[in-house]
């Protein structure tokens, strides 16, 4: 079958004294070659279609034969030269930052890897040096970036050899507005940290952070109205950590009752009197046993309840989750005589957390107010909304729920379902993304036993400005932090440091 389309209509279109296979383009070409192999016509044919010689056709069916002649030989090798690459100065320079950078190099590891993939020797001062160089544009470009747009900050602290290392982002963006290597981690060095900030332009709605006393002092010095919201994460973290250790005690206890019952059993199947001993022994492992794992299976519970009801996005109002808060705190305290230690230490870390774990509860009553207001219905119906559109698509429940809100809404149905996906995304509960940048980070500080915070502050510039090559969000794919926070385009973050990114064009 052949695929060129009217080619009399080409022919009459053409330019006098014009070569007729000079006019055909590279797909053209393309098109009569793989006709001519597959022999859909005659190589007659298809040069009279064209108004080309015959020679001009088997010249296209040549070269087309010779590049699945070489795609196919099983004797290519991987020795031809793809491309040249100038290597310069400069060039090396920026391959060194990216080592670094990208590749989470030593600088002794960047020394070697010259020595014996490029024969080129480089000092370790020398790389130290190049390091240098592209700090202060780094820490220039970082302190123009204003961050008036941040909404929600969210703090935490990684330690490296023993010395803190106060770190800030945006939970919208992930951008890190904070990097800073101290001695201390007290109220008046997180203070004046975020006194800096504040320079910038920094003035959240909100802070979230775990119960760290010096954080949480000094943000309230700076900012004393900016309420600083208790980390879901970390307090589900230590309900989560009590009940492993409960469980496992209970996993004991079952194990030594288990080990009693095989010694009596033992010397039942020998024809052994049973030692009095040994029931007194299984008596008290046994009640043992059962108030471990009644134990462990009430703390389950509570943290189910906890996880589930008390701290999640969708939940029933503030009050409601205060009022059962305070009943699980008080079924940890009366059990706190059974494991003294861990439940009263988790006790403890409840009450003083309470009101700053359920702050974003009340921030969600307040928004369903607003959203119901003018719509005039009641705030339980976009509340009913919220926790509908969170559930799975697949789930039956979803849509047996979703069916009344259809029909009670009608034409608001849809603009309203849009208001609360955006506030659901505007909730921000646990401090999991500075948890995650913290993780990248350790990935960086292990490579050197002593951080600078040059260095830091080249890290952080580098993180704000490498775009994301994938993610869950695809608004978010192949934009940068900094991107994301300004809403602005930058160039790539090499180019921004002063090189010229090589390009094989």
């Amino acid at each position: 079958m052949c695929i060129l389309t009217n080619p009399s209509a080409a022919v009459r279109s053409r330019p006098n004294n014009t070569c007729p296979a000079k006019t055909l383009n590279p797909n053209q070409r393309q098109t009569l070659a793989i006709q001519a192999l597959a022999a859909t016509a005659s190589i007659t044919a298809l040069a009279a279609q064209l108004d080309v010689s015959r020679k001009f056709v088997y010249r296209q069916q040549a070269i087309a034969q010779e590049a699945l002649t070489n795609t196919f030989d099983p004797n290519t090798t991987d020795d031809a030269v793809l491309f040249y690459l100038p290597v310069t100065k400069r060039w090396l320079h920026q391959f060194t930052l990216g080592l670094i950078l990208i590749g989470h190099c030593s600088l002794r590891g960047v020394v070697e890897l010259f020595r014996d993939f490029f024969d080129t020797r480089v000092s370790l001062g020398n790389v130290h040096n190049i390091v240098r160089r592209a700090v202060p544009i780094a820490q220039t470009i970082t302190n123009q970036k204003k961050l008036d747009s941040v909404r929600i900050g969210i703090h935490d602290e990684i330690f490296q050899n023993g010395q803190p290392v106060l770190v800030g982002a945006d939970a919208a963006s992930s951008y890190c507005y904070l990097m800073s290597l101290e001695d201390q981690r007290d109220a008046d060095t997180w203070g004046i940290r975020v006194l800096e900030l504040m320079d910038r332009g920094f003035n959240p709605d909100a802070v979230v952070a775990d119960a760290g006393k010096g954080l949480r002092a000094g943000l309230n010095a700076a900012l004393p109205d900016v309420p600083c919201r208790s980390d879901v994460f970390h307090a589900l973290k230590e309900v989560h950590d009590v009940v492993r250790l409960l469980e496992n005690r209970a996993y004991r206890a079952m194990e030594a009752c288990d080990k009693v019952r095989r010694t009596i059993a033992r010397q039942a199947r020998r024809g052994q009197p049973i030692c009095p001993a040994l029931r007194t022994r299984l008596c008290r492992a046994n009640r043992k046993q059962i108030r471990a794992i009644e134990l462990a299976d009430d703390l389950t519970l509570l943290a189910d309840w906890l996880r589930h009801d008390v701290l999640a996005v969708a939940g029933p109002p503030h009050a409601e989750r205060l009022a059962l808060f305070e009943f699980i705190q008080t079924e940890l305290h009366n059990r706190e005589s059974q494991a003294p230690h861990h439940l009263g230490k988790l006790v403890r870390y409840l009450r003083n957390q309470r009101d700053d774990l359920l702050a974003f509860a009340a921030e969600l009553d307040t928004q369903f107010a607003a959203l119901a207001e003018p719509l005039e219905i009641s705030p339980e119906v976009v509340r009913e909304l919220f926790a509908v559109t969170a559930l799975p698509l697949e789930s039956s429940q979803r849509w047996y729920r979703d069916a009344p809100l259809r029909r009670f809404l009608g034409e608001d149905y849809f603009p309203l379902t849009q208001e609360v996906a955006a506030l659901r995304k505007r909730t921000v509960r646990a401090s999991s993304l500075i948890e995650n940048l913290n993780s990248r980070l350790r990935g960086y500080f292990f490579l050197r036993r002593q951080l600078g915070n040059e260095y830091l502050g080249l890290l952080q510039f580098f993180l704000n400005h490498r775009r994301f090559v994938r993610s869950m969000h695809g608004d978010r794919v192949d934009k940068s932090p900094a991107e994301l926070l300004t809403g602005e385009k930058h160039p790539h973050w090499v180019e921004m440091l002063g090189f010229t990114r090589f390009s094989r064009n």
